[in-house]
């Protein structure tokens, strides 16, 4: 795990270099340039104290050793100067291994301010090299900034979505491990931690310590990664470095257009490739089975033509590949059904929250079980431990470990398989008996409601919908503007709304400006789709109007078919599809034919309108709940005659500590060990981590009783000055204050939520204190005032705050049932479609 002080620095370094490399990506890179540039001279100093010479910074380098990089003596210039050069000139460095020579390929420094550079290197300076756990877990600490990787379609996986895979294919000591999109080499990282703890001894001590030198070797020979970002290959090998690989097998290779490895194979696959394609899709090589141009087509075509006879992989991929109707698309899902396909586990839409909110499943293959076993499983994830807002905070459900219980069940014995509410089997044969080969798993259910038969309509079906775009009227002509068209943006659909009535804009344009861009007059009822950008917010025109190009627009042109409210339910349930399939660089858009691929339902008018009128009913309740919660803020009305009394006059303010992480014995003991990430406005109830006694005594740690207040002293994000109340026992980091009443004047909810309402004061002091780190310190603590009312007053405002808080808990319990109550309704017409 990572430890407090590590994690300061990493984010300490971004702090330091945001205000002149803005982009996380390129901060990641230059922390990781400096740090492997720290460590090799390290490594020389090491070499020099254990007797022998340096190796790294020797001959013509001698001058770019690293305390001379940091020497007092020289000017800020000097130093931005040596720096630069240093990086750029290391590759050249013929006493380097070729993987750090590798890593400074293209290095060069994005700036030219001297102050920010020795800033900068004085808090690597501070980082030490060994092969401990704690470096690697720092930089994949550090690769988690990267988030979305934009225009190329990237998500970084989260940790326990690579976990759930590995554990699931279940890689051995013996086969070849491949990820032809590796990124930064996540699934690598854990199918090699996979397999050494499944390697090792009941002592524990040291992780794959069955694993003789020789096996040890050949695993880490056995490991392979390939990326076309030559960043992310530089980022993938520092990251295996930093677990142990000496010389990790990460290429710079386009999988999709490149041949030169086609011939290689390999036993597991584990990936999450790109999902978006470049404007005019991909140009593949013919090696290819499936001839298309999609990406995320050729990535599971590759995968599946990898594999060895006896070879597994899961690979997760976008909703188009679960169901698109486009011709590969099809022949995709035939050839995995007929040759490797053994599951289908279906993943909430929030998994890629904060960075996407697209809908993914994990495809699972396995070659040599697909020709024996006649049955696909079918898994539907609700939850995976994290709420799916864009904080992903954890929660008590999770479905994964009874998701790989019932996959591992299904493997062992397929044909007397009972699944469930969670899962269910399907034979090939019915797969393939409805043509398209759909791999969504609701479709093969058995269900009340499944006596009904609605077709499936496709958008581009011009006998029921025409789809018209919009445009923009060129903003410096006057007379194409405050007309008497109405013209509607993306601001007029607000996001929380489920569906939104237009019946008014602000902005409007003349009739000469609508016949000059390529804005269409819509009729009423049409269905006004965002495809730009945000994309998924729908509304209904109540009016005639235009809209601009951020929209594809449904006109319903048989309403004996069907009708625009109904539509616009459907099309809402189509969002994860339509993000999956849109593409482009700053502003990614679903085109026009994507969305005329896509099909929905369409029951009999009588039962379209009895599912708006259910739908909308929900809604209603929803909006109105959604705006307590959103309005409401726990306050604290102070009285003029509240005494108003520093923290420190009712409290001890004391710190904890961290034993040291290079101890084994210090940890994983009984001892429940809190760090500030977990102070969050809340109750703490368990640990996320737990030390030894040992721990305890050879650290500043310290227990502290349950009932009390903890306030996070560090943390640049929104965690610092953040507080909660601490319902166990339990040690806490040094990055914890505990406030310990020493009064029995005050109350501790009334404490706690006075507090709370002076968070951005918190905030405030502890950044007025200048320097590279706005991190709040004990004094600081004591110094705030807080109001000091007669104790039962305070026991008064308490409850009353407690009395409006079970209200705002009641009314985001409704949000969740009706919302599960919508979704309901739709699966129950996708269902029966």
């Amino acid at each position: 795990m990572l430890d407090a002080d590590t994690k300061r620095r990493i984010d300490t370094c971004r702090d330091i270099l945001v205000g002149k490399v803005p982009d996380p990506k390129s901060q990641v890179e230059q922390i990781t340039i400096a740090l492997i540039y720290k460590f090799m001279d390290d490594m020389d100093t090491q070499a020099e104290v254990l007797g022998g010479k340096r190796s790294f910074f020797i001959n013509g380098f001698a001058q770019y050793s690293w305390p001379k990089l940091l020497s007092p003596a020289l000017e800020g210039h000097e130093t931005l100067s040596l720096y630069s050069q240093a990086i750029g000139e290391m590759r050249k460095n013929t006493h380097l291994p070729a993987l750090f020579r590798d890593i400074f390929k293209n290095a060069y420094l994005p700036y030219r301010d001297p102050e920010t550079l020795r800033s900068f290197l004085r808090e690597i300076d501070g980082f030490t090299y060994d092969h401990s756990e704690r470096l690697g877990d720092a930089f994949e600490y550090l690769l988690s900034v990267l988030g979305s990787q934009g225009d190329a379609g990237q998500f970084r996986t989260p940790r326990h979505i690579i976990d759930f895979m590995v554990e699931v294919v279940d890689p051995q000591k013996n086969e070849r491990i491949l990820d032809p999109a590796c990124g930064t080499a996540g699934f690598l990282i854990s199918a090699w931690k996979h397999i050494l703890k499944h390697n090792t001894g009941e002592s524990g001590r040291v992780l794959g310590n069955l694993l003789s030198t020789k096996e040890r070797k050949q695993l880490a020979a056995n490991i392979h990664g390939y990326d076309i970002s030559p960043d992310m290959v530089r980022l993938s090998l520092v990251n295996l470095y930093l677990h142990g690989f000496t010389d990790p097998h990460i290429d710079e290779y386009d999988t999709l257009t490149n041949t030169e490895r086609w011939g290689e194979h390999a036993d597991v696959i584990l990936a999450n490739p790109p999902f978006m394609s470049p404007k005019g899709g991909i140009k593949p090589h013919k090696k290819f089975s499936i001839q298309a141009t999609r990406s995320e087509v050729l990535f599971v075509d590759y995968m599946a033509e990898h594999l060895t006879s006896e070879g597994r992989a899961a690979i997760i991929v976008p909703e188009g590949i679960i169901f698109q109707s486009g011709t590969a698309y099809k022949k995709l899902r035939e050839m995995l059904v007929k040759q490797s396909l053994i599951g289908v586990v279906s993943l909430p839409a929030g998994v890629f929250n904060p960075y996407s909110g697209v809908k993914t499943s994990i495809l699972l293959l396995d070659k040599k079980r697909a020709k024996r076993q006649d049955k696909v499983l079918f898994v539907k994830i609700e939850n995976d431990g994290f709420n799916l807002g864009a904080q992903r905070r954890p929660i008590s459900q999770n479905d994964l470990p009874e998701a790989k219980r019932l996959i591992q069940a299904f493997l062992h014995s397929p044909e007397t398989f009972e699944g469930g509410l969670l899962a269910h089997a399907v034979t090939r044969e019915r797969i393939g008996a409805c043509g398209d080969w759909n791999l969504s798993g609701e479709r093969y259910r058995t269900t009340a409601q499944t006596h009904h038969t609605y077709p499936m309509v496709a958008l581009g079906d011009q006998t029921v919908f025409r789809i018209e775009s919009g445009g923009t009227p060129k903003s410096t002509e006057p007379t194409y503007w405050s007309g008497d068209v109405a013209w509607v943006t993306l601001a007029d659909l607000p996001q929380q709304n489920y569906i939104t009535d237009v019946s008014s804009t602000e902005r409007t344009i003349t009739e000469s400006g609508l016949a000059s861009s390529s804005a269409k007059m819509l009729p009423m009822g049409t269905v006004l789709v965002s495809t730009r950008a945000t994309i998924g917010r729908v509304g209904i025109a109540r009016i005639p109007l235009a809209t601009n190009q951020g929209f594809k627009n449904v006109i319903v042109q048989d309403t004996n078919r069907a009708t625009p409210e109904f539509v616009a339910h459907m099309l809402k349930r189509l969002v994860p599809q339509m993000e999956a399939l849109a593409s482009g660089g700053t502003f990614k858009e679903i085109s026009k034919s994507s969305l005329a691929a896509l099909s929905i339902p369409l029951p009999p008018l009588d039962v379209q309108r009895e599912i708006v009128v259910e739908i909308e009913g929900y809604q209603k309740i929803i909006d109105g709940a959604r705006q307590v919660v959103e309005s409401y803020r726990p306050q604290i009305i102070e009285q003029r005659a509240w005494e108003q009394v520093a923290v420190g006059e009712l409290c001890d303010v004391k710190s904890g500590g961290t034993p040291d992480r290079a101890s084994p014995e210090f940890w994983n003991g009984d001892i429940p060990w809190i760090k500030t990430g977990q102070i969050d406005f809340d109750h703490i109830e368990q640990a996320e981590e737990f030390i030894t006694e040992a721990g305890l005594e050879q650290s500043s740690a310290r227990i502290i009783p349950a009932g009390t207040v903890l306030m996070a002293m560090y943390g640049q994000g929104i965690t610092r000055g953040k507080v909660a109340i601490l319902d166990i026992d339990a040690a806490i980091n040094q990055a914890c204050a505990a406030l310990l009443p020493k009064s029995t004047a005050i109350d501790r909810d009334f404490l706690f939520y006075s507090l709370a309402s002076r968070y951005e004061h918190l905030r405030a002091i502890s950044e007025s204190r200048g320097g590279n780190q706005s991190n709040l310190n004990a004094q600081l603590i004591r110094e705030v005032t807080i109001p000091l009312p007669p104790l039962d007053v305070q026991q008064a405002v308490v409850a009353e705050i407690e009395a409006e808080q079970a209200l705002i808990n009641a009314n985001k319990a409704l949000i969740t049932r009706f919302e599960a109550k919508i979704q309901s309704v739709l699966d129950r017409i996708w269902t029966a479609a």
